[in-house]
C-alpha cells in the first residue's frame, strides 16, 4: 500500500475531528492489504509459541489463535463465527470442525464482500447484523466464536446475551477478547489509552477487566466458564512482529505517517503491558442443560 486510501483519510479524519468513530470504520480503513496482517485474510494478533514474534511464524500464529478458540466448539454442529473479518478464519473453522452450518456474521459489510471467496470456499452462510442483536435464531445454534472482536461491541453483556440466546443446551461459547486490568494514573498511560480507545473505536465505558468479563460470562447463565489470560503470547510477540513488518517496509510501501502511527501505538501497546494495564483472553464457557 503506497498511499492513503479514502477509507483510511475517513479513519483519521473522525479520529482528528473527534466524531465517533465505530467498527466498520476501523476496519474499512485496514483493507484487504493491511500492513499489519499477520497473514492474508486475518486480522488477528496470533497465538505465538513463545513471548517474542517475527514476520515468519506470522502466519502460523495467526492461524493458531483461530484453532485453538475453534477447538472448543462442537464437531459437526451448527457453528456461528460473530465478527468473522475477511473470512480466513472461518477456512480455518470448517477444516477442524466439519460443521453442518456455518454462519459468519459482520457488522462490516465491505468485510463480508471482501472475504466472499473464503466464505464461499468455507461453505459459510454472510450475514450483516448486529453482535448484540444477533440476526439468528433462539436455541438455533452448538457453538458460538467470537476472535478479537468482543471489546468493539457495544455492550459485552448485551452480546453474552445474544450467545445465551441463540445456543442450544449444552452448547458452547469460545471466543477472545482485550481486558484492561487497572487504569494507570501517570500522564503516558494515560494518553496511551485515550488514543488507543479512539483509534479502534472502543467506547470508553465498555472496557473491562479480566474479572468483570468473567463476572459477564456467568451472569449471562453460562457455566463451566475459563478465562485464560495470554498477552505473553499474543500482544507482546504481535509487538516484535509489527515492528519487522514496519522495519522490512520502504517508504514506496508505507506513507510515513502510518510507519509513525504504527510506531506509536507499538510503543503504547508495550508501555500499558509494562505497566500492568493490558491483557489478552481466552475465554471458554458451556450453556448448562435444562
Amino acid at each position: 500500500m503506497s498511499s492513503w486510501t479514502p477509507a483510511q483519510l475517513r479513519h483519521v479524519a473522525a479520529f482528528l475531528g473527534l466524531r465517533r468513530i465505530d467498527a466498520p470504520t476501523v476496519y474499512e480503513s485496514f483493507g484487504e492489504d493491511f500492513l499489519a496482517a499477520p497473514a492474508p485474510g486475518f486480522l488477528n494478533l496470533g497465538l505465538w509459541p513463545t513471548p517474542s514474534g517475527d514476520l515468519e511464524g506470522a502466519p502460523a500464529a495467526a492461524r493458531r489463535l483461530v484453532a485453538t478458540l475453534a477447538e472448543e466448539l462442537p464437531r459437526g454442529g451448527t457453528i456461528l463465527d460473530v465478527a468473522n473479518g475477511l473470512g480466513a478464519q472461518d477456512l480455518v473453522v470448517d477444516a477442524l470442525l466439519s460443521p453442518r452450518r456455518l454462519v459468519a456474521v459482520n457488522l462490516t459489510a465491505a468485510q463480508l464482500v471482501a472475504g466472499r471467496q473464503r466464505l464461499e470456499a468455507a461453505g459459510a452462510v454472510a450475514v450483516c447484523g448486529d453482535a448484540t442483536r444477533l440476526p439468528v435464531a433462539s436455541d438455533a445454534v452448538d457453538g458460538v466464536l467470537s476472535v478479537e472482536a468482543a471489546f468493539h461491541f457495544p455492550s459485552r453483556r448485551a452480546f453474552l446475551a445474544e450467545c445465551a440466546r441463540v445456543l442450544r443446551p449444552g452448547g458452547v461459547l469460545a471466543f477472545s477478547d482485550i481486558a484492561v486490568e487497572r487504569v494507570p494514573k501517570d500522564p503516558r498511560s494515560l494518553i496511551a489509552g485515550a488514543t488507543n480507545t479512539r483509534f479502534w473505536g472502543i467506547d470508553p465505558r465498555t472496557v473491562a477487566s479480566t474479572r468483570a468479563i468473567d463476572r459477564l460470562v456467568r451472569e449471562a447463565g453460562f457455566t463451566r466458564v475459563r478465562v485464560e489470560r495470554v498477552g505473553h503470547r499474543t500482544i507482546d510477540p504481535f509487538c516484535d512482529f509489527l515492528d519487522a513488518r514496519l522495519a522490512a517496509a520502504d517508504a514506496a510501501t508505507l506513507p510515513p505517517g502510518q510507519r509513525f502511527a504504527g510506531r506509536r501505538i507499538i510503543g503504547q501497546w508495550r508501555h500499558l503491558r509494562r505497566r500492568g494495564a493490558l491483557e489478552y483472553l481466552l475465554v471458554r464457557a458451556e450453556l448448562p442443560e435444562p
